[in-house]
């Protein structure tokens, strides 16, 4: 077989027919059957209409070498993480792309415990396996089983919050016609069941693997003012909407203003130390100092971690982190076995505002004028590493610090960037944020795109 291209920096992603497809899917099942000899191992899918097509096939190539399969069905990645430990498995598997356009398709891949497999050996020894083939089948099949762990899926992320402390608030939430809507019903019946007083309004609610909305990405400016619009009609106290596999959930107010992850990742990071104080808290490098600052006056320690799930719970595994946010909304929970979820930061937000009395825009209002930022800026670039090279030549003399733990940071003490190479698509990506200054922000973005255009 040759070179599989699907395997990114921390999981598995590619366009369909060139990339990935159903042979390729039989024969990751096989090398991981060869490499990692699992008894058992879940799998999930999220609602594309390729998915299923790629599940039956690392189901047929586990099961012809030998290794039993707990299918959990249609789902979130985050119940495949919280199967894999529930019900003991040596390994999980979510057929998913995400955000991906309509012509991708992926993996994300976790092992006993629901740790993620190491990029450069685990994942690594997985790809050069399926790329020699010649697998030699079992002479005892592994079995199939359906199983369905969402009520206990539910519970556990309803164990986030202290459902005394809810006050009554109507959310709207958007599925997007992903997979969060029969999973946010299980969720919404056991808080109802618990007497807690929300309301929801629910759009785009059914899977829907056309998509009629669009990719459920609510990322893009485009998919925006459905959801915002929506907020604002219902009178909603505010807005989540999630995208296609609901490991990630985004935020509107009660205005329908979009609310921009990293913001998040201050507030739950502050609700965490509240909780537990002096802990640690995991950040990513592209935005900082809202963390870190918020970190510091709680009392806790802040630790840069690459982007990547991987990465990020690997170090909260080593440092004992009760919580790590990444600003593109992946949001860890050392107690959801380190892993990110989409369905548990709606429910703490939902406690803040209620236990604070404050609405949302309120809470994050003050923060947005103390570090604006540029939003993440996507860019196509042929050559990423001559880019960044570049920028260091042009920009980082003018630095006060300079780093590359991940991508290229440059430090001007009023204002800093991170422009990095995204793991799982083919574009480079800039932030930038200031100290208080949005206009400097929108100043040094026009300069930083003027340098990329004379590629």
């Amino acid at each position: 077989m040759a070179r599989l291209t699907c395997f990114k920096s921390y999981d598995i992603r590619g366009k369909l027919g060139e990339e990935l497809n159903e042979d390729i899917a039989y024969a990751i099942a096989a090398a991981i059957a060869d490499i990692r000899q699992p008894e058992n191992v879940v799998l999930g899918a999220d609602s594309r209409p390729t998915s299923a097509a790629l599940k039956a096939a690392l189901v047929a190539g586990f099961v012809d070498h030998g290794v039993n399969v707990q299918d959990i069905g249609m789902c979130g990645t985050e119940e495949v993480y919280f199967a894999t430990t529930h019900l003991q498995a040596d390994l999980g598997i979510e057929v998913t792309a995400s955000h991906n356009p309509i012509d991708y398709n992926g993996m994300k891949i976790v092992g006993a415990g629901s740790r993620p497999l190491d990029p450069l050996t685990e994942m690594e020894a997985l790809r050069q396996r399926a790329e020699a083939g010649s697998f030699v089948k079992a002479t005892q099949k592994g079995r199939v089983e359906l199983v369905n762990p969402r009520a206990d899926f539910a519970a556990k992320v309803v164990s986030f919050v202290n459902i005394d402390k809810l006050k009554p608030l109507k959310i709207l939430v958007n599925a997007g016609n992903g997979t969060a809507g029969p999973t946010f019903d299980v969720i919404k019946a056991q808080l109802a069941a618990a007497g807690a007083p929300l309301t929801f309004v629910e759009m785009d609610h059914a899977p829907d693997p056309s998509f009629p909305n669009g990719i459920p990405n609510p990322l893009l400016p485009e998919n925006q003012p459905r959801t915002a619009a929506a907020v604002r009609a219902h009178g909603a106290d505010f807005g989540v909407a999630w995208d296609g596999d609901f490991d990630r959930c985004f935020f509107f107010d009660a205005e329908g203003q979009f609310i921009d992850g990293y913001y998040i990742v201050g507030l739950l990071a502050q609700q965490a130390l509240a909780a537990q104080p002096k802990a640690t808290i995991i950040h990513d490098p592209r935005l900082i100092w809202d963390t870190r600052e918020l970190v510091e006056q709680a009392g806790g320690t802040a630790l840069q971690s690459r982007v990547g799930h991987s990465f990020i719970k690997a170090l909260m595994r080593e440092s004992g982190a009760v919580y790590g946010g990444e600003m593109s909304a992946h949001h860890y929970f050392r107690d959801f076995m380190h892993c990110d979820s989409g369905m548990i930061p709606w429910l703490l937000i939902a406690e803040l505002v209620s236990s604070t009395g404050k609405p949302l825009g309120d809470l994050v209002k003050e923060r947005q004028a103390r570090f604006p930022t540029s939003g993440e800026q996507n860019f196509t670039i042929a050559n990423p590493a001559a880019a960044l090279e570049m920028l260091e030549a042009k920009l980082g003399p003018e630095a006060e610090r300079v780093s590359h733990a991940d991508g290229l940071s440059l430090d001007f003490g009023a204002w800093r960037l991170n422009m990095r190479p995204s793991g799982t698509e083919p574009l480079v990506r800039l932030n930038i944020e200031s100290r208080g200054d949005a206009a400097l922000v929108q100043a040094q973005l026009g300069r930083v795109k003027a340098l990329l255009a004379s590629l």
